[in-house]
């Protein structure tokens, strides 16, 4: 596949509209860069190929203009396998690739990839963080008392990560695992699973819903290079139809803030309690903070924390 800079060349070409490619219609040129459900001309092919298909279904022909008007994947499919184009090739994204999901993009492995990697590189890093004891909180993201957190995103869906606590408490990671797409999880669920050496825990769920992404970066190797806890540090997202009733359970604002102001005082009775007190850039607490602890804290820190 071609890096995403490929982008920039599509800007300065012209690309057949998707009905044009599939041979039913001519000569049509694509003006809304694949945007096809701002496109008015789709819009009227659609509704023509599908009032064709509830007249086949029936047995009958529309005697009309337009009549042998099929939708454009029904056309595609007419083709031999080998000369089906996936729909990221047909918009000029990627070189020639086949589709091998019968244009089921939907549930496509592929497409989902995809999409995951497009994500990944549009993060918005946020602007007003607040600084709880060093620790950091963007503004305008829910929290979770399970040290997970949300972003709005659009269409019911939300962003969902880890937060900077937790990322610190346990230090870097070897392994994250996350539900695989499809899943339905549940908020307060252990759904992502964190494993440091032969040391494992879990962080909930902050929302009911569907998984329907991931970020592969966050779930391949940990150490290949240090990742902002809300930027490209998501870990999934999760389509929620009770977004509502989940945010009820949430924090925001002065509640997030009094919430970790608390966990950071608990967090270091616990340290003093087993090294004495913090002497080291004016008790301040760093990026790895079980590994400056012995071993056996781990289970102290996840008991109480997570």
């Amino acid at each position: 596949m071609k890096s995403v800079s490929a982008d920039k060349d599509r800007k300065n070409r012209f690309f057949e509209c998707l009905w044009t490619q599939a041979a039913v219609v001519q000569h049509k040129i694509c003006h809304t860069d694949f945007q096809c459900g701002t496109c008015q001309f789709d819009k009227a092919m659609m509704r023509v190929s599908e009032r064709n298909r509830r007249f086949r279904k029936q047995g009958l022909t529309w005697k009309g203009r337009g009549g042998r008007i099929v939708f454009w994947k029904e056309k595609m499919r007419e083709k031999p396998p080998g000369k089906r184009p996936c729909l990221h090739s047909m918009k000029g994204k990627i070189q020639f690739r086949i589709c091998i999901n019968d244009y089921q993009c939907g549930n496509c492995e592929f497409d989902q990839y995809f999409d995951d990697q497009h994500m990944v590189h549009a993060v918005v890093t946020p602007i007003d963080i607040m600084d709880i004891h060093g620790f950091k909180l963007p503004q305008g993201y829910y929290l979770h008392r399970g040290h997970s957190w949300i972003k709005l995103e659009e269409d019911l869906e939300v962003r969902v990560g880890i937060d900077d606590f937790s990322s610190r408490v346990l230090g870097p990671l070897d392994e994250i695992k996350a539900p695989l797409l499809g899943k339905v999880v549940s908020q307060g669920d252990k759904s992502i699973h964190l494993r440091r050496g032969n040391k494992e825990a879990s962080i909930v769920s902050p929302v009911s819903g569907i998984v329907t992404a991931l970020n592969p970066d966050m779930l391949s190797s940990m150490k290949k290079g240090k990742r902002s806890a809300y930027t490209d540090g998501w870990v999934m997202r999760i389509r929620t139809d009770s977004l509502r009733e989940s945010l009820k359970s949430l924090m925001i604002g002065d509640e997030a803030r009094s919430f970790l102001s608390e966990e950071i005082d608990a967090l270091y009775q616990l340290i003093e309690a087993e090294k004495g007190s913090l002497a080291a850039d004016g008790g301040q607490l760093g990026h790895d903070i079980y590994g400056n602890l012995s071993e056996s804290s781990w289970e102290r820190l996840t008991a109480r924390f997570f």
